[in-house]
This record gives structure tokens, C-alpha cells and sequence, in this order.
């Protein structure tokens, strides 16, 4: 992976995994199941690949922080009223 693609990687992930967790967190009222499901998809992914290159620790580790973004998100909109969340 050359640089360039790296640099699209990693907001392209975190954007993405915080799209699906927030869509997640808004249809099935939970907070913390998107973070849930991608640390049980990280774990697969480890044990079916075995070791890993850092660049796609780097781009994985992206995605995990979008997905902990959606929950604290979620839970920021309910702390302050925000009731279809």
C-alpha cells in the first residue's frame, strides 16, 4: 500500500465505521453494539490472517475509532435530551 491510498484509508474507515455505528445506535437503541461487532470482526480478522502489515493496523485501528466515536455520540445526544436517540 503506498502512501497515498493510507491517507484515504484512514478518514475513508473512520467515516465509515462511525456511518454505520450511528445508523446502528439510532435503529436498534443500543450504544456500544457497533464497537461490540467490529472488535468481534478485528478478532476474525486476526485469527483468519494471522499477523498483519502495520499500515493495516493503522487503517483497523481508524475504523475502531470510529466506531467509539458513534457510541460517545450517541450518548452525548441522549445525555442531552435528543429523544430519538
Amino acid at each position: 500500500m503506498n502512501i497515498a491510498q493510507l491517507i484515504i484509508s484512514v478518514p475513508l474507515f473512520l467515516v465509515l465505521a462511525f456511518g454505520i455505528g450511528f445508523i446502528i445506535n439510532m435503529l436498534i437503541k443500543t450504544t456500544w453494539l457497533p464497537l461490540a461487532v467490529y472488535v468481534l470482526v478485528l478478532i476474525y480478522l486476526f485469527v483468519k490472517m494471522g499477523a498483519l502489515l502495520p499500515v493495516d493496523y493503522i487503517v483497523l485501528t481508524s475504523g475502531l475509532l470510529g466506531a467509539i466515536l458513534s457510541g460517545v455520540t450517541i450518548k452525548t445526544l441522549r445525555a442531552k435530551g435528543y429523544r430519538m436517540f
